[in-house]
């Protein structure tokens, strides 16, 4: 195997005494590292952005990939809301994340009357809120083709990601 020399710089020692603790094969840390540098500068230069999201109850855990947001939305009623985000992945797949709450409650007070419902809307402008909710859940699915997501997201939200599956992450315009 050829040995390759990196110097390393006074000010980055400690840097790279820490890594060779943590890895125990400085070499192999290199190596990932770069391999790690190397898929997200090219996928950026694609067009793509590093996205982490966070998945499951409450702070859950967060798990990350690249990709570009394509779509977005949402709906809710008195009970709750589902918030929907959309993903085109480098390797060209759909990635749907979709966060739940089923706790939610709005309240606004006017001259001492609690309003609910449409009202809190109406007479928002003119008085305090406020709001709560439970830490919902958040899920993520990667599906192959934008049809698989049909019964995933809203209507109003499959129309915009049919629409925008198939445009570049990024257009380079020669102008």
């Amino acid at each position: 195997m050829p040995n390759k020399t990196i110097y390393v710089s006074d000010d980055d020692l400690a840097l790279y005494k820490r890594a060779q603790e943590l890895a125990g094969n400085l070499s192999q840390a290199i190596s990932t590292a770069l391999r790690r540098y190397v898929e997200m500068e090219e996928g950026r230069l694609e067009g793509f952005d590093e996205i982490t999201v966070r998945v499951g109850r409450g702070s859950g855990r967060k798990q990350r990939f690249s990709g570009v947001l394509i779509a977005e939305g949402g709906r809710s009623n008195k009970n709750g809301y589902e918030a929907f985000k959309v993903y085109r992945s480098k390797t060209g797949k759909f990635v749907l994340h979709a966060d739940r709450s089923n706790q939610f409650t709005s309240t606004t007070t006017v001259d001492g009357e609690e309003l609910t419902g449409w009202r809190t809307w109406i007479g928002s402008f003119a008085t305090n809120q406020t709001w709560s909710m439970a830490q919902g859940e958040t899920t993520l699915h990667v599906v192959d083709t934008v049809e698989e997501l049909r019964e995933l997201v809203p209507d109003d939200l499959y129309a915009l990601v049919e629409e925008a599956a198939d445009q570049p992450a990024v257009e380079d315009l020669d102008i």
